[in-house]
């Protein structure tokens, strides 16, 4: 192997730590959606929208997920650190048995690839699954290409439209499974 051969694979290698590295810093915890950390994640959240949608984000237009149907017992809302600094968002709104709604997903732009949409997803699939949803439903925007993957990824196939989100091309369900999951370890 020749020398730069050898000092790409070394600085490939080096990446890759780094980057698990950091991914073990990052910490889910649930927060109450009116705090201050949960609104500023929100207001991230809907900048990106309006930044990336084709028209902009028409934001008195989207379906609602208010602060009360994000706090228990309704919902769950979850914040992510890294280190101290917000990185990331997500809500589930509970309906009992009938399929649960994933609500305000974000990841912020410099902390991509580390694995924060993957495990906020799976802790608000895990939150739905406990408080006896069968399923979790989602709606999105084309422009969110690295959420359509994410998704489909997880185990999300897409479905008819069951809103009138008027932002949203896709809507995804994925089934969960019937047994109790034992807990939500974050």
């Amino acid at each position: 192997m020749a020398l730069n051969e050898e000092r790409a694979t070394l600085v490939s290698a080096m990446s890759e730590a780094e980057r698990l590295l950091q991914a073990s810093f990052v910490r889910l915890k649930i927060e109450d959606p009116a705090t201050a950390n949960a609104q500023w994640c929100l207001e991230q959240y809907f900048a990106e929208l309006n930044e990336r949608f084709e028209n902009g984000l028409n934001r008195a237009a989207v379906l609602p997920a208010e602060p009360e149907e994000l706090r228990p017992p309704a919902g769950v809302f979850l914040i992510a650190k890294l280190h101290e600094q917000l990185v990331g968002c997500g809500g589930v709104k509970l309906h009992g048995r009938a399929p649960a709604e994933l609500k305000r997903m974000w990841v912020s732009p410099a902390a991509r690839g580390l694995g924060i949409g993957r495990r906020l997803l799976e802790q608000l699939e895990l939150h739905a699954h406990d408080a006896g949803a069968t399923a979790v439903r989602l709606e999105t925007n084309r422009a969110l290409r690295e959420a359509i993957s994410l998704y489909r990824r997880s185990g999300y196939v897409e479905v008819a439209p069951f809103n009138q989100e008027p932002h949203a091309h896709h809507w995804f369900e994925k089934r969960l499974a019937k047994e109790k999951s034992g807990g939500n370890p974050m």
